[in-house]
Order: structure tokens, then C-alpha cells, then sequence
């Protein structure tokens, strides 16, 4: 039956929206998991048996890819699953590298001539670091946190390339919120281009779905900073969360239901004066780009980044409906060394082309940690991580990185040239495995010259 529904999706997919896995096909797979409870850490039901994906019938479906994605066969798992933490090891890597399966997507189109990313001199493959009373090696890094794929860059130059797994350098892996970055700088791009006047504008102005509501009077800096004053849960593995109610109006594939969502959240703070991580807030974010510069976030991000920068891969970013709008907090998917190039994108303070596409000084002002208006200060940046090890390189060079869920980041750092990505294979939402810091900081150390 799945198949059968999967045909008529696959014939009927729409030119601009890859409709991978279609969505009814992938309602009765989520029916049969036995909805957003049980599995997880915070269902507190029984372990349900793995529902898995087949593959696609047309033996692609990656935009662009054909059948020459070299994954494109692999059955996978579902978005509740991920969420609920029970995807067995080897299934989870087939899901995290086939995520355009999961829901419609738009392609992110690439440039003509790729940016080169030649060798290294030395390759970086051995070094060791402490952290928590233990020592570890980049072999026990990479065990511990099920590193699928890591990129090492100095000087836009490859020091370490590394894929597990039975990935390559045709994979595309999930970002989770590593696209939350992404969007920030769409955000960054708009302000240049004029289609954000100023950070201090109001929310409304840009979503006015948003009137009314409790972020009628919240400023798009305030949505960057994660510190709107709404209130937000964003426990994974709860079904009752508001993250866990985000993913399943994402599911519903109704226009505007995310949106819908955001309305009915009420104030809990002013605006400005708590800090809360929410993938809401990144989502409204999203919409604000949208809206402001009307057209689909993945066509702002290949006409400013992955064209002007020379990405060599098709990338893709999940769609809240058909032909939709972007998932903005999530769902961008892409090759290893397009990662890291968007990261040299970000590290060169937004020089592409011969041009500077963000504005001045937006790279150091996102990546630097914000004071609240309550005189408090955050460890986060515009949807950007800041070190909290205050005494550690990476915040003694100012570095910043972005995170993702099960084990992504893109670090960068700009006073060292480095920048390094890390795809995570983990099976657990809240997994930490070994912190990422202390490896950044021994990364950066080992090549200085």
C-alpha cells in the first residue's frame, strides 16, 4: 500500500517542490510507529517496533540526484523516531543522509565553478586533548560522538577529511539546527540587500499573521537572540512539547500551520529580557525572510551563498507544505564540503564574488555573545553557539559555532582561519558524547604554525 501511494505522489511532484517521500505515504508509515508518544524519553510508553521507509520507487529522490545519489535505495526511518531516539544505530545513518525523503523540499542550486578546497601540506589525523578529568585521541572523539563525517580547514585548505558509515563526498547529511545559523545569516543578507530595514523593527512588520499575539511587540534582534519573551518548550523526546507540536503541524503539511502554532503561545517575559532556545523562534525567523524578501529562502540562499560561493553540490531544505515555505530551523541537507564552504563564507565575513554580501561587521556581531536588556548575559549569538568556557581557545579567539541535534556543527574560527564540520550519527536527541569544545580548541592548536 505504501508503494502504491508513493507512485502517485512520485508522478505527481511538483517542478520547484521535490516530493521525496510523499507525505501520505509517510502518514500511514508515522500511523503505523503509533504517533509522537511511546519510544522516546519523554512518551513513557513501550518501545514500539522500527517502521521503516522503503526506498523510492524511481531509485532517487534527492532533487537533482536521479539514481545516482548513492544512497538513494537505503530504507529509512521517520521523523517521530528521530525524535523519540529509537532508530537503531544503522538505520539512523540511512535516515540522516536520505532526510529529503522525509518531507516535500526545494533544491538549493549551486554555482558554475566549485570553490577550491586543495590539500593541506600535513594532514591533521592524530592529536590528543583532556577534558573532564580524561584524556582522549581524535579516534575516541570520533567513536564516542558516532562522527559520520568531519571536515578540518586551515586556511581554506583541507587538513582532515573523514567520512564513516559508507558516506562519501556525494552524501548529503541532515544540519537538524545547524540551519538555524543558515537562516540567521539569510537574515544578515536581507539587511544588506535593504529588504530589512533594521534589526530593531518589529516582528509584525514582516509576519503580520503575527498581530495581536504575543510577539506583537518582539523585535527581529530579539528573534535572532533567541529572547522573545514567548514561551517555549523545546523537550525532543516530549509529545506534549511545543517542539514535539511543531513537528506535527510540520507533518500536517497545512500551509500556515506553523504559524498557527506561534500565535497561540503566550508572554511569559519581555521582550529582550530572557534568553530561551526555541526552534519556534527560528522558524519565525524564516518567515520573516520570506516575507520581507519574497521569494523561497532556498532560492535567497543559492542566489547570495551557494552560487556566489562556488558550492559544488545540490543541497536541499525541507518545506512546511508543497511548494511551501522552508523549514527554517531545520531540514537544509548537504555535502560535507559544502558545509564546510558556507563556514568560509561566514569565516571571510561574507566576501563572495568579489563582493560583500553581509554587512559590515555582521559576522562579529552574531557571533559574539548578547547582553540581555536585563544586564544578563547569554552564551549565544544571531542563532550562533559561544563557547562557555570562558578560559578556553575558542573563546579566547572570539570562535563560534553552530548545532545541531545528534551531533552536527559547523565550527568557525576566525582569528585561526579554521573552520570544522562534524557530522554526528547519534541516536539520541540528548545525547552529548564527548563535548565538542575541548576537541575544537586541540584542532586549532595542532595546526597552528
Amino acid at each position: 500500500m505504501v508503494q502504491g501511494v508513493r507512485r502517485v505522489f512520485v508522478l505527481a511532484r511538483p517542478v520547484r517542490a521535490a516530493l521525496s517521500v510523499p507525505l501520505l505515504a509517510a502518514a500511514v508509515l508515522l500511523a503505523a510507529c503509533g504517533g509522537g508518544g511511546g519510544g522516546g524519553g519523554g512518551g513513557g510508553g513501550a518501545v514500539l517496533p522500527i517502521v521503516v521507509a522503503p526506498p523510492p520507487a524511481s531509485g532517487g529522490g534527492n532533487p537533482g540526484s536521479g539514481s545516482g545519489y548513492p544512497h538513494a535505495s537505503e530504507a529509512i526511518g521517520t521523523v517521530r523516531q528521530i525524535y523519540d531516539g529509537v532508530l537503531s544505530p544503522e538505520l539512523a545513518v540511512n535516515t540522516y543522509r536520505n532526510t529529503d525523503r522525509l518531507f516535500p523540499t526545494r533544491t538549493i542550486e549551486p554555482g558554475g565553478t566549485p570553490y577550491a578546497l586543495p590539500a593541506a601540506t600535513s594532514q591533521l589525523t592524530q592529536l590528543s586533548f583532556s577534558t573532564g578529568g580524561a584524556t582522549y585521541s581524535m579516534a575516541d572523539f570520533m567513536a564516542a560522538n558516532r562522527v559520520a563525517g568531519l571536515l578540518i580547514l586551515k586556511d581554506g585548505k583541507i587538513a582532515n577529511e573523514t567520512y564513516q558509515y559508507g558516506n562519501t563526498q556525494k552524501t548529503r547529511w541532515m544540519s537538524m539546527s545547524v540551519a538555524k545559523s543558515i537562516t540567521s545569516t539569510l537574515v544578515g543578507l536581507a539587511v544588506k540587500d535593504g529588504y530589512i530595514a533594521s534589526l530593531d523593527d518589529q516582528v509584525v512588520k514582516y509576519v503580520p499573521r503575527l498581530a495581536g499575539t504575543a510577539y506583537d511587540g518582539v523585535t527581529v534582534r530579539n528573534v535572532l537572540m533567541m529572547a522573545s519573551g514567548v514561551k517555549w518548550n523545546e523537550t525532543y523526546t516530549d509529545p506534549t512539547s511545543d517542539r514535539r507540536q511543531l513537528l506535527e503541524a510540520q507533518l500536517s503539511q497545512k500551509p500556515g500551520s506553523a504559524m498557527d502554532l506561534m500565535s497561540k503561545l503566550p508572554r511569559v517575559a519581555a521582550p529582550g529580557s530572557v534568553y530561551n532556545y526555541s526552534t519556534g523562534e527560528a522558524r519565525v525567523a524564516g518567515e520573516i525572510v520570506y516575507n520581507a524578501v519574497k521569494k523561497p529562502l532556498a532560492q535567497y540562499l543559492s542566489e547570495k551563498v551557494w552560487s556566489k560561493f562556488g558550492m559544488e553540490a545540490q543541497a536541499n531544505w525541507w518545506l512546511d507544505s508543497p511548494d511551501g515555505i522552508e523549514f527554517a530551523a531545520g531540514g537544509i541537507s548537504a555535502t560535507l564540503r559544502d558545509y564546510g564552504r558556507f563556514g568560509m563564507f561566514v569565516m571571510n565575513d561574507g566576501f563572495a564574488a568579489g563582493q560583500q554580501l553581509l554587512p559590515t561587521g555582521w559576522v562579529s556581531e552574531a557571533g559574539s555573545p548578547k547582553v540581555l536588556s536585563t544586564g544578563t548575559a547569554s552564551d549565544y549569538g544571531y542563532m550562533w553557539w559561544i563557547p562557555t568556557n570562558k578560559s578556553s581557545q575558542s573563546a579566547v579567539d572570539g570562535a563560534f559555532f553552530a548545532v545541531g541535534i545528534m551531533g552536527q556543527q559547523i565550527y568557525i574560527n576566525r582569528k585561526e582561519k579554521v573552520v570544522i564540520v562534524i557530522w554526528g550519527a547519534q541516536t539520541n536527541p540528548t545525547a552529548t558524547g564527548i563535548p565538542p569544545v575541548p576537541f575544537f580548541d586541540a584542532v586549532v592548536n595542532a595546526l597552528k604554525t
